[in-house]
């Protein structure tokens, strides 16, 4: 039997679910405010609002270094649960979830670019490569009008 070429395409119940369990069970994410936008196989995208705990430079009200790596980080991960859930579409959407306990950053590099200045920012993670030990992503930390302000590679391991 041939594999479908069809793209695949998650259950709202899954993105819900995993929603739930990257905005609200992530006690750090829930620091940083982060909150997933877009899930897809491919690509995941998410937003921070600023807010005066996130500063990291007063005079400027820059947002700190450390909590543009931290989402980052966190949206690499993402990508890798979405690109690892896109391959066992066969398991029920619930079950996917249950895939995760063993994932963790490896290695982690951030290149800032331009200040960290606004009211909100956006972020979007994709998977450059998935081994079956091993996945390494790419991932950009915006301004909401798309210009880009930090950028980010990482591995995780999977297995």
């Amino acid at each position: 039997m041939l594999k479908s070429t069809e793209p695949v395409q998650f259950e709202p119940q899954f993105v819900a679910a995993l929603r739930e369990v990257f905005e609200q069970r992530i006690a750090f994410n829930q620091v940083l405010g982060l909150k997933i936008t877009d899930v897809a196989p491919q690509l995941v995208q998410g937003r921070i609002a600023m807010r005066p705990e996130l500063i990291g430079h007063a005079a400027y009200e820059r947002i700190h270094g450390g909590v543009i790596s931290a989402a980052l980080d966190s949206m690499g991960g993402l990508a890798v649960m979405a690109a690892i859930c896109a391959k066992h579409m066969d398991d029920a959407p619930l079950q996917r979830l249950h895939r995760f306990s063993r994932l963790g950053t490896i290695d982690l590099r951030v290149d800032y670019l331009r200040p960290g200045i606004g009211k909100e920012f956006l972020l979007r993670a994709e998977v450059l490569r998935l081994g079956s030990r091993v996945a390494n992503t790419r991932m950009e930390f915006l301004a909401a009008d798309g210009t880009l302000l930090s950028t980010g590679t990482a591995a995780y391991i999977v297995s």
